[in-house]
């Protein structure tokens, strides 16, 4: 069981962030706004941001065990939502704030992730978005795990 309380509490000690901000880098002096916004935008491979940027030693702990790379801490405003997209990876999912008006919508199914300790692991290499239909913002962790996809691995409804 991950312990959210201590997550957010080692949370604090981060700079101001706004929507995001990434908690590992591809070295230790990676500005952690890097890990942010579009893959292919990204100076290096999304499987090289893999240390840690900030001393909050339980939340890197979790993201360790999990074996995830380009971890980000993701705060979605209320009454918004993604665009309807494909991922490269993968993804693991921490909900530390969140609400039942909150949730995923994965080749047209809403998933709901509560904050109850558990991780989710989501299938973002399908079509998906995610929804904040509340008005409240939503807090999570997170993390790409497993193989990156080509974009043509992606645009292949066989594979």
């Amino acid at each position: 069981m991950i312990l959210i309380d201590k997550i957010l509490t080692e949370l604090k000690s981060l700079p101001e962030y706004g929507t995001q901000i990434g908690l590992q880098g591809w070295n230790k002096d990676t500005d952690p706004f890097e890990a942010c916004g579009k893959t292919a935008e990204l100076k290096k491979s999304e499987t090289e941001y893999t240390v840690p940027l900030f001393d909050i030693p339980y939340t890197n702990s979790i993201i360790k065990e999990l074996g995830l790379y380009r971890t980000r801490l993701m705060n979605m405003k209320p009454v918004s939502c993604y665009s309807y997209h494909k991922d490269y990876s993968k993804r693991i999912h921490i909900p530390l704030i969140t609400n039942e008006k909150c949730f995923f919508v994965i080749n047209g199914k809403a998933v709901w992730t509560p904050a109850d300790g558990n991780y989710y692991e989501i299938d973002t290499t399908q079509m998906h978005t995610f929804v904040n239909g509340s008005f409240q913002h939503r807090l999570h962790i997170v993390g790409n795990i497993g193989r990156q996809y080509t974009e043509e691995e992606l645009t292949d409804d066989t594979k």
